[in-house]
């Protein structure tokens, strides 16, 4: 039987919408790693790239809201290395570092990935829970609304800038208008986080569509890809 996570079928969606952390971008290890380096954590960006999936799945598993990191900090500082001893005061100091504006490090292959969709035509959006910064990070070097320098986006939803944030579904009420000629379960949605983006999308009648590059959540109900990669390979 083919796994949710390899399926893949003909074109089975019009759209995508992309949550932004941990889907575009990750909290930039070029800053996290030194800074956590001082507890004994390893500086190589793909262990912080790796450390950033523990964490969400941290969050998974006790169904953390927006505002609960603690158990993102002390699986992320884990996942690096941090000896056990230096882990509460590693996890302290990465809880308050990690802030929104280091939400800026671009993930390479989903750069990439959506260069393709957008040579394919494939209708593009971003749905993020949020502090007002999106818009102006996505535009340094990721994407903008309609055309200019990066990938065309019809819609960049933030959620400080619109009121209402994941999991509530409402947030997607501000970015369907701009794909209203396409039925809602007709359009993915992409995220890193089961709580947030999973359970978001599916109230609001898109289809969920995990970003789990590390297998985090073998075995899970809904549909899983590797890579944004996965997504182009069946649109592009």
């Amino acid at each position: 039987m083919t796994s949710p996570r390899t399926a893949s079928v003909g074109r089975r969606f019009d759209a995508v919408i992309f949550d932004a952390g941990g889907v575009l971008v990750l909290p930039d290890p070029t800053v996290l790693a030194p800074l956590l380096a001082y507890f004994g954590g390893d500086t190589d960006i793909e262990a912080h790239r790796r450390a950033h999936y523990a964490g969400m799945k941290a969050k998974s598993d006790v169904a953390a809201d927006e505002a609960t990191w603690g158990g993102y900090d002390d699986a992320y500082v884990s996942s690096i290395g941090v000896p056990r001893s230096e882990r509460a005061e590693a996890a302290d100091v990465l809880g308050r570092t990690r802030y929104h504006h280091t939400w800026r490090w671009v993930i390479p292959e989903s750069r990439a990935a959506l260069e393709r969709l957008a040579g394919a035509g494939v209708p593009m959006g971003v749905v993020s829970n949020a502090s007002g910064q999106i818009a102006s990070m996505l535009a340094r070097g990721v994407a903008q609304v309609g055309a200019g320098e990066h990938v065309e986006m019809r819609v960049i939803v933030d959620s400080h800038v619109v009121g209402v944030a994941k999991p509530d579904p409402a947030i997607f009420d501000h970015a369907l208008p701009a794909f209203a000629e396409f039925e809602p379960d007709r359009i993915a949605y992409v995220g890193d986080s089961v709580t947030m983006d999973i359970a978001a999308s599916v109230a609001a009648g898109l289809h969920p569509i995990l970003l789990d590059p590390y297998d985090d959540h073998a075995g899970a109900d809904f549909e899983r890809i590797a890579s944004l990669h996965d997504i182009a390979d069946e649109l592009a």
